[in-house]
């Protein structure tokens, strides 16, 4: 009886290690790369996002405000600012791969690029291409806001109904902020015929990157010719 039951515990313990080893060993590339992201060397962060079934990125934050495409090949984009501006550009899910593979923007030499990105970790996103001045090659950017809901924008092109931003996950945080999205949040405490108010947090200056015109209409036209 006693060897009986040393069977079953030992039966028991091989089946949950391998689960956990199973568990462990899950493909990394599975999961959601929405979100905002700082680049390897701080200088600023990405905001990735699925628009119409693929993914882009823009430039939210800078730590050098003020930036403009001045290598721009298109002498009249010259001066647009590198805030908002589309870096990651129509990337498709390669589902065998477990990417997103597309084009990069590289804003130091205006020119563009074949590119991949791959989530490494919940909080670690590889990019394969030269990116933002990068030489070709790869590097992991580092989450900081994110992942977020589809956009309203989606829900009006129709989407892509194997998009992460279509998973259950989004759909029930579709009514949150967006990721990086500041919330107005006003509080007051009167006392006698005196009020305060709470200070506003800034504003994101970038929002929800599928309504900019760089994107939407490139997204709703099928993407990049």
């Amino acid at each position: 009886m006693r060897r009986l039951n040393y069977c079953r515990i030992l039966a028991t313990t091989s089946l949950v290690a391998a689960a956990l080893v199973t568990a462990g060993f899950e493909p990394a590339g599975a999961g959601d790369p929405t979100g905002d992201w700082r680049v390897a060397d701080g200088v600023a962060n990405i905001r990735v996002a699925e628009c119409n079934g693929a993914m882009w990125g823009v430039i939210a934050w800078e730590k050098i405000a003020g930036g403009v495409d001045r290598n721009n090949p298109d002498a009249s984009q010259r001066t647009r600012p590198t805030l908002g501006m589309p870096v990651l550009l129509d990337m498709k899910m390669n589902a065998e791969k477990e990417d997103w593979e597309g084009h990069v923007y590289n804003a130091k030499n205006g020119k563009t690029y074949e590119s991949s990105i791959k989530l490494e970790s919940p909080d670690k996103l590889e990019i394969q291409g030269c990116v933002l001045g990068f030489l070709c090659g790869g590097e992991t950017w580092t989450r900081v806001a994110g992942p977020i809901p589809s956009s309203p924008s989606n829900d009006l092109a129709g989407g892509s109904a194997n998009s992460p931003a279509h998973s259950p996950a989004h759909s029930a945080a579709k009514g949150a902020p967006k990721a990086g999205m500041a919330r107005t949040k006003t509080s007051h405490k009167t006392t006698g015929q005196r009020t305060a108010t709470a200070a506003a947090p800034p504003a994101d200056p970038v929002g929800d990157i599928c309504l900019l015109p760089d994107i939407a209409g490139a997204a709703h036209e099928g993407g990049l010719k």
